[in-house]
């Protein structure tokens, strides 16, 4: 349960943290060049928070691919909002690791059910 919560949770900070970027902090993300970051900071956020959330629901097992994704989400979007928003762009050196926090999260999947 506490897994799904986390998930529901992380859907809906990837829709309000959209929103936000789009109006209230637009002005600063565009100031820093960083629009487009920010866009896939949602992006990525969104869609490893909806596959957490269906992990969480139907496949237990998979508990490994739970937690690299959810690691993903925090490094890759978490150093893109951050950078977007403080132009400190030194953090783009830790959005690769949450990228491939994504990739082992997938391949966890792929290979425990290739049987």
């Amino acid at each position: 349960m506490t897994m799904t919560r986390i998930a529901a949770a992380l859907c809906f900070l990837a829709v309000a943290l959209g929103a936000f970027g789009a109006h209230a902090l637009r002005s600063t993300i565009e100031s820093h060049g960083m629009a487009d970051a920010w866009d896939k900071a949602v992006l990525y956020h969104f869609v490893h928070a909806i596959a957490l959330l269906v992990l969480a629901l139907y496949a237990g097992a998979n508990r490994g691919a739970w937690w690299l994704l959810f690691a993903g989400i925090f490094l890759f979007s978490g150093s893109l909002y951050t950078m977007a928003l403080t132009n400190l762009r030194w953090l783009g050196a830790i959005t690769p690791l949450g990228g491939l926090c994504f990739l082992a999260g997938w391949a966890w999947l792929m290979i425990a059910h290739a049987k």
